[in-house]
């Protein structure tokens, strides 16, 4: 019978093995060892050593702001005339689905289009980039879509609805050319508009996006291939944070690594309050209306702002001072139905997305544990399950078990922490087994 050698990635041995029961159970268990140790190890040292040269996306998106000038009527009319195309478009997909009971091909739907922009009534389709109308098809193609899988996995579902020209709000195009931009003018649909510069573009424009926001004003979003960009493998610590609403939105083991509560909604609560009742007040449809929801509207642009701002430096700091930063995977939409403004207030979701950005250029592992790994409800020291802890009401607890005396928050940092590199260890095993870098035969 042939014999096979056999490398642990963890231990570093090499051991034989045959078709013997005994042999392969002695593996199982020198395995599962292995692991419990490199688990011990990573737990009590802090120290993890990040994956060398990993290559990110090379797609990098760039926004800069248009100035204020009468050309941007020239925008206004288009986004009217994209959003007229895509209510008639979408008055196509639902008379098609009542009449046959099938799907509008997207193909099918681009050649009717071109047929229509040569008759006279529809003319003023052709003001701008048949690129721009093929994106108008594609997104009514995603929104389907969307509906037909949530509708498939029973979850709350929602057709494409017919917009008003005001809440169409943007136009996105290909095939944008290397001529799009000269010093700080930029070519859209033809015409050319000035923009603030407020850094240099790197790489070749691929798609280009004009949005306009509730206060009238433009914003060019250019999504350019950027040269590849590789990771070197670093060494840091690790972190667990737990999601927090009394004092502190993150939470860590200890309170020196807490990270504070944004209160820039706060701040601003009185100033939004009397704008929004100074636009109650105002006859609809007057000027003096449109006065007061500019400046609402201006009021929420500079919370936004200001969340945004600290999120990213929040996301570098982070990224910097740690190698792995382990939290949960959280519903944060069923947390909005019992915190509303104060989850709104967080913006846990997008600060997740910056982290897994920031992340990638960093070197730093994201870990997202379970939403349902009871991370309060365990005892950090002896691993005791307390199911009266699911209560939110209760924010210390003593464990019936070894006796030790918890905070609600930090024992679950704790937790979150041990799971995290726990599903860490998994990941970089399984990788390389898969890789074939374990096995030699």
């Amino acid at each position: 019978m042939p014999l096979k050698f056999v490398w642990l990635p963890c231990a570093g041995y090499h051991c034989l093995y045959g078709k013997k029961k005994e042999l392969l159970h002695l593996l199982k268990k020198l395995l599962f060892r292995i692991h419990v140790v490199e688990c011990m190890q990573i737990k009590h040292s802090t120290i993890f050593r990040g994956t060398a040269k990993e290559e990110l996306n090379g797609m990098k998106t760039f926004k800069f702001k248009l100035y204020r000038s009468k050309k941007t009527r020239m925008l206004h009319h288009q986004l009217w005339v994209a959003c007229n195309i895509y209510n008639h478009a979408l008055a196509l997909h639902r008379r098609y689905w009542k009449l046959f009971h099938k799907s509008l091909s997207k193909f099918n739907l681009q050649k009717h289009i071109t047929k229509l922009k040569k008759l006279p009534r529809f003319t003023f389709w052709n003001d701008i980039p048949s690129h721009a109308i093929h994106d108008i098809t594609n997104r009514i193609e995603r929104g389907y879509k969307l509906f037909w899988s949530n509708l498939k996995n029973r979850r709350k579902a929602t057709l494409p609805k017919f917009k008003s020209w005001w809440k169409y709000r943007s136009l996105s195009y290909d095939m944008v050319g290397s001529s799009v931009i000269s010093g700080n003018v930029i070519k859209i649909a033809g015409r050319k508009y000035k923009f603030f510069k407020s850094r240099d573009i790197e790489g070749t424009v691929k798609l280009l996006t004009v949005k306009r926001d509730a206060c009238g004003d433009f914003f060019v979003y250019l999504v350019c291939d950027t040269p590849e960009v590789r990771n070197e493998t670093r060494m840091g610590k690790s972190i667990g944070f737990d999601l927090g609403f009394k004092g502190a939105m993150l939470v860590a083991e200890i309170q020196e690594n807490d990270i504070p509560v944004p209160t820039f909604f706060r701040m601003h609560k009185d100033a939004i309050a009397k704008a929004s009742r100074t636009l109650s007040k105002k006859k609809k449809g007057s000027n003096n209306r449109e006065k007061a929801r500019l400046e609402l509207a201006r009021l929420y642009r500079r919370v936004a702002n200001q969340r945004y701002d600290f999120q990213w430096r929040l996301a570098r700091e982070l990224c910097r001072k740690y190698s792995v930063i382990c939290l949960e995977d959280l519903d944060m939409k069923w947390m909005q139905m019992g915190h509303g403004r104060k989850v709104n207030e967080y913006g846990f979701a997008e600060l997740n997305r910056l982290l897994e950005y920031v992340g990638r250029q960093f070197g730093t592992a994201i870990v997202h544990v379970n939403r349902f790994f009871p991370s309060s409800q365990l005892c950090n020291t002896c691993g005791f399950q307390n199911r009266e802890v699911s209560d939110m009401r209760i924010r210390a607890w003593d464990c019936p078990k070894c006796g030790t005396h918890h905070d609600r928050d930090r024992n679950a940092a704790k937790n979150i922490h041990e799971e995290g590199l726990r599903i860490l260890s998994d990941n970089r095993r399984k990788s390389e087994i898969q890789s074939g870098r374990g096995i030699v035969q």
